[in-house]
């Protein structure tokens, strides 16, 4: 599934989730995209996530054959472009290591499949710091331990207590049949899947693909990938966004973001909840856009 993002990017602050509300009936516009410069890198970008403080972008490349999918990462010179450092140190394997995202404390999370065939678990959390990882280790709590699922997606909250990812089964021929975004809460021995995960997220998990989670600082924007099954060569992913008016009921029916357009997934938001980055496929490359709400 070269053309699927197969292991993808939410993100939300403790701080000042009361204090700002969004109605849900109302469509969040943006504005043209604009394609971003990575300054000394000429390969595929994909699954992008800007950091917490905007200044260090992470990124996977091409999720699939042919390339060993790795961790990369930039440091950010303007909105529309990055200077691009090196794979990330520390991390990286002969296996598929990709999806980073950070939280505040610079703990980074990603997925790997580097021990799926013995633990049938894909999500890993390191400590990050100036493209170096240390202390990789599985994270407990969150798999199904069933074969033919993975968790193909991880986001971590800014505060690191909350994880969003996606449960997905693939058949035999390794296409996905489902894929759905789950929330855990992090717990002393790893995290723990919310009992009321599948009623927050009723109103974004269909019968189609969702996968890609971004949520913006107050929680209450999530930003998202859909996919149509079954998929063919000639699918194309969208993004959607939904709101809510507080962090305790389920988001609201999202809509698609109509400016963003082509074969595009993997939405990352900057630190302003304005500026969002995606990567998307343009002459067989996947790419890294920008766009900013109006």
């Amino acid at each position: 599934m070269q053309n699927l993002s197969i292991f993808l990017v939410l993100f939300l602050s403790a701080c000042n989730r009361d204090n700002n509300t969004v109605n849900p009936n109302t469509a969040i516009e943006f504005g043209q995209p604009v394609k971003v410069e990575m300054i000394g890198y000429s390969g595929n970008i994909m699954e992008p996530f800007i950091s917490r403080n905007g200044t260090t972008l992470l990124f996977n490349n091409l999720n699939g054959a042919p390339e060993n999918t790795n961790l990369h990462w930039a440091t950010k010179i303007n909105d529309t472009a990055f200077q691009y450092k090196g794979e990330i140190a520390g991390v990286n394997t002969i296996d598929l290591e990709g999806v980073p995202t950070l939280d505040n404390a610079g703990n980074l999370y990603f997925v790997s499949t580097r021990n799926y065939a013995t633990t049938l678990s894909t999500l890993y959390q390191c400590n990050f710091f100036n493209g170096t990882a240390t202390n990789v280790q599985l994270v407990n709590g969150v798999s199904k331990l069933q074969a033919g699922w993975l968790n193909f997606d991880v986001e971590i909250s800014a505060d690191g207590q909350s994880m969003y990812f996606v449960d997905a089964l693939f058949d035999q021929t390794l296409n996905p049949i489902t894929a759905d975004l789950v929330i855990a809460k992090k717990t002393n021995a790893g995290f723990q899947r919310l009992p009321n995960s599948d009623a927050i997220m009723k109103n974004i998990n269909s019968a189609a693909l969702e996968y890609a989670a971004c949520i913006s600082v107050n929680e209450l924007e999530l930003y998202f990938t859909r996919l149509a099954v079954p998929v063919t060569a000639a699918s194309s992913p969208e993004i959607f966004v939904s709101t809510r008016q507080n962090v305790n009921e389920p988001f609201g029916v999202p809509s698609k973001i109509q400016s963003i357009t082509g074969f595009v997934e993997a939405t990352t938001i900057a630190p302003d909840q304005k500026t969002l980055y995606y990567h998307k496929k343009e002459n067989n490359k996947h790419v890294l856009y920008v766009v900013t709400k109006k």
